[in-house]
This record gives C-alpha cells, structure tokens and sequence, in this order.
C-alpha cells in the first residue's frame, strides 16, 4: 500500500516538475507556475491511477486525466488571474505519448530496412499500432482538456476580464 501511494506521489511530483519547466517557457504570472505544478501533478497521478489500479486503456485514462486538468484549470484560472490555458497548456504537456511517437518512428524505419515479408509485416503492424495509439491519445487529450473550458465558458473566460 505505502509502495503504490509512493508511485503515485512520485509520478505527479516529476510531472509537477516538468509541467513547471514548461510554463518558464511562457513566463505566466508567478502566482501560475504553482497552479501549473499541481494540475500537473494530480493530472498526470490521474493517468496513473487509471492505468496502473484499475486497467483503464491508456487512451481513456489520457482523456479522463485530461478532462480533469481542464476542470481544474478552469478552476484555478480566476484564482491565478490568468487564463485557463496558461494552466491548462503546461500541465498537458508531460502526458504526450512519447514513447508511442518514437516507436512509431522506429517501425517506419524499420519497414525500410527490412525486405523479408514477415519482418516487414511484423514493423507495419508496430507502426500502424504505436501511431494509432499516439494519435489517438493526442486526440483524446485535446478534446479531455478543451470540453471544461467550453461547458464552463463564463468561469473560464472570466480571468482574462
């Protein structure tokens, strides 16, 4: 039990730490880079939880983890006097699929290098898999993180007023 609640604390407390590296990127208000850091962290602990406790497919956790972050970055936006997507942007960012966009990368090349029907079968497999995966991860992101910005238009928008 205390290894797991570690994983988990470990998992936001680096995306806190990447979500923060990110936001200097912009330089929002200072009062922001915590809002960032916490989005971020309970975001991506989110992700984390689904995927790793309860077997949710990574793809679905990334938009319920997403739509989390908007929630929360349309609630921190008033309190941060700054738009929601300064928030928002930062703590997305350390859940883009990386990993899925480099293998699929590697099955691309590998396609090219190898000639032999069952190898390059095998990479076409890989790559289509890693991209639709990656893809659709980004898709389910993007649309996880902007629905709460748009059901919650009066609170969101009210920050740049």
């Amino acid at each position: 039990m205390n290894d797991m609640l570690l994983n988990i604390f470990q998992d936001g407390f680096f995306a806190a730490i990447a979500a923060v590296g990110f936001a200097s990127i912009s330089h929002p208000p200072r009062n922001a880079y915590a809002w960032c850091a916490v989005i971020a962290a309970v975001g991506h602990a989110v992700r984390y939880v689904l995927t790793t406790l309860l077997a949710v497919h990574i793809i679905a956790a990334s938009t319920l983890a997403a739509f989390t972050i908007g929630l929360l970055a349309v609630y921190a936006a008033p309190r941060a006097k700054c738009p929601a997507e300064t928030c928002l942007f930062p703590a997305l960012l350390p859940m883009i699929p990386g990993m899925y966009a480099y293998r699929t990368v590697e099955g691309l090349l590998l396609c090219l290098y190898h000639s032999e029907e069952a190898a390059f079968m095998h990479n076409i497999y890989m790559l289509a898999y890693n991209g639709f995966t990656c893809a659709f991860i980004v898709l389910g992101m993007v649309l996880g993180a902007t629905i709460p910005i748009y059901l919650f238009k009066k609170i969101s928008f009210r920050a740049t007023r």
